[in-house]
């Protein structure tokens, strides 16, 4: 994951309301890392950020890595941001959204996807 491309959703993040902002980024405090039941395998969101009580989870959609992975994370961080009264936020850089928007529709993911 590029790090400006987290800076940029850091900033998106910012000009929405968002405080007490995290980032998985050398100057920001790291968002807390989750595990399914029976896996060692963690998961970190890129962004994590509070707006109106709830806390929401900023992710950087892009078409590489192991999609199998990225969709499980992606319903993780659906069912935390649904229990704390936030959002997932799937931010999809050009050439990304049509690949995030069929990984959503597919999976039946809750999400809201933003172009960037």
């Amino acid at each position: 994951m590029q790090d400006n491309l987290i800076e940029f959703g850091v900033e998106w993040a910012r000009k929405r309301g968002f405080s007490n902002i995290k980032a998985n980024l050398v100057d920001f405090e790291n968002p807390t890392q989750f595990s399914l039941n029976a896996e060692e395998d963690t998961f970190t969101p890129h962004i994590t950020g509070l707006k109106t009580g709830g806390k929401s989870y900023i992710e950087i959609a892009m078409k590489d890595g192991d999609i199998t992975r990225k969709v499980s994370k992606w319903k993780l961080l659906s069912t935390l941001a649904a229990r704390k009264g936030g959002k997932l936020f799937l931010l999809a850089p050009r050439g990304h959204k049509t690949f995030t928007e069929s990984l959503v529709r597919d999976h039946h993911l809750n999400a809201e996807i933003k172009s960037i």
